[in-house]
């Protein structure tokens, strides 16, 4: 069983900007190419941060541009403060960036955006050199395996490879993604059983109907 890798999802033609890109320069790129966020990175192609629309809406936060008689927003820290009154992508962006590795799998990259609350990850090298980007839509790519493949998968990969089964004693149907798995099978492998289909790329959910060997 393999699961799909960051190399084989991501965007390898990827929007950066320089660190010295200048504010301007920034929001032009951004609504040119449809996106709200891009790496930053340095002369070398090493990813130094992510700017996005959030981080130059800062500016509508700097108490220097604002009026006297309009009170300061509170709760703005200082760093935010100075991140506001930047000019250039290193003095505006989020750093460090949360960046991925080609060789993770789906689960590891969709772990990762979870608990950082980030969208997208700079895909970088060994060297932090920038080689593509993944979003979430990218990972829900994976839900677009045919049944066909999935089930070929299961029997194969699964049954068959992993855990040294005939796959011809059970029958396996899979229809858009969800995947019906059923028949003889000791009582101690079924738990294994469901659990790694469900980590087949693609499944959406497992069901099984089974016909039970006495626990031994």
């Amino acid at each position: 069983m393999r699961h799909r890798r960051i190399s084989e999802l991501m965007t390898r033609e990827v929007v950066s900007v320089p660190g010295d890109a200048p504010f301007k320069e920034i929001v032009r790129m951004l609504r040119a190419h449809r996106i709200t966020a891009a790496p930053v990175v340095d002369r070398e192609n090493r990813v130094i941060g992510v700017v996005s629309e959030g981080d130059l809406l800062r500016k509508t936060t700097d108490r220097n541009a604002a009026p006297a008689d309009i009170p300061a927003v509170p709760g703005v820290e200082a760093w935010e403060r100075a991140k506001a009154e930047g000019t250039r992508a290193e003095e505006l962006m989020s750093a460090p960036a949360v960046c991925a590795r080609p060789d993770w799998s789906v689960v590891e990259a969709a772990r990762l955006m979870e608990v950082q609350g980030v969208k997208r990850l700079p895909v970088v090298d060994d060297e932090d050199r920038l080689l593509g980007i993944v979003s979430r839509r990218d990972l829900l790519a994976v839900f677009l395996r045919g049944d066909d493949d999935i089930r070929r998968e299961i029997t194969e990969d699964v049954l068959s490879g992993t855990l040294g089964m005939n796959p011809e004693s059970l029958s396996v149907t899979v229809h858009d993604g969800r995947v019906q798995i059923g028949g003889r099978a000791q009582y101690r492998n079924m738990p294994a059983i469901e659990r790694m289909c469900a980590t087949v790329d693609g499944v959406v959910s497992v069901s099984s109907q089974w016909l039970t060997d006495s626990p031994d």
